[in-house]
């Protein structure tokens, strides 16, 4: 059967503005819509349907997943994978616009961070990402 597109992945968080506006400045996205418990941003220049995306919805229940879970904790259903140029800069701008190093780093090459609502993302260098002539 065709006709089925990803459109978005979401992701809860007790303030989707304020996660949307960490994810919109790290990966240098666009908002294309933005109400008080939705929030959809898309890579720029990408048509309103072109492109998968990133949608945050308000949970005011949230409970941010532990990484890695143990006995009864909240376990991490997804993460994202974000490929950086560099892996060291890449941290710290992460780092800067306000997510944290996990405590357990289970790979050198590989930077788990969690945002500001406790979501886990990795970090990876990604010689695909680098710009031209790098």
């Amino acid at each position: 059967m065709s006709g089925f597109r990803l459109s978005s992945t979401v992701l809860a968080a007790p303030d989707p503005r304020a996660l949307a506006a960490f994810y919109r400045a790290l990966l240098d996205w666009e908002t294309r819509d933005d109400e008080p418990d939705w929030v959809v941003l898309k890579p720029r220049g990408t048509g309103q349907g072109a492109a998968t995306g990133l949608a945050f919805q308000r949970e005011a229940e949230h409970v941010p997943p532990r990484w890695p879970a143990t006995g009864d904790d909240q376990q991490m259903q997804a993460h994202l994978d974000i490929g950086v140029p560099d892996l060291a800069a890449g941290v710290a701008r992460a780092e800067e616009l306000g997510a944290v190093q996990a405590d357990v780093q289970p790979q050198d090459d590989v930077r788990v961070m969690l945002d500001p609502a406790g979501h886990p993302f990795c970090l990876f260098a990604d010689p695909l990402g680098a710009p031209a002539g790098g």
